[in-house]
């Protein structure tokens, strides 16, 4: 997850410009789906991608990830280790392995 440092740095630069009081739970929600519409466009057309244009994007969606986080309390750590536990329960490596079924299929052979 981000450094103490990457953190410090995105508090500071919010603080800095008094926009904390635009990041409500919802408006970063929107943001994180707006930002991710703006990455996805980077792959519209073709496999191929510009490399920084992906990084500036998918920079644009961790940063609205940990502004969220931080606004509603959460350890990204935390959550992302908890949400692995459960998808690893969904997906168990005797029935996933290989396969890009979604889980409640899984049980079912392969086409």
């Amino acid at each position: 997850m981000p450094s103490s440092e990457t953190l410090a740095a995105l508090r500071a630069f919010v603080d800095e410009r008094d926009w904390d009081q635009f990041h409500s739970p919802e408006n970063l929600a929107k943001s994180i789906s707006i930002e991710a519409g703006e990455l996805l466009e980077c792959f519209q057309w073709s496999p191929g991608f510009d490399q920084e244009q992906v990084e500036a994007e998918l920079a644009d969606v961790v940063t609205y990830c940990i502004h969220l986080a931080n606004k509603i309390g959460a350890d990204l750590d935390e959550i992302v280790m908890k949400k692995l536990e459960s998808t690893k329960a969904k997906y168990p490596v005797e029935l996933a392995k290989g396969r890009m079924t979604k889980y409640t299929q899984l049980g079912d052979s392969p086409e």
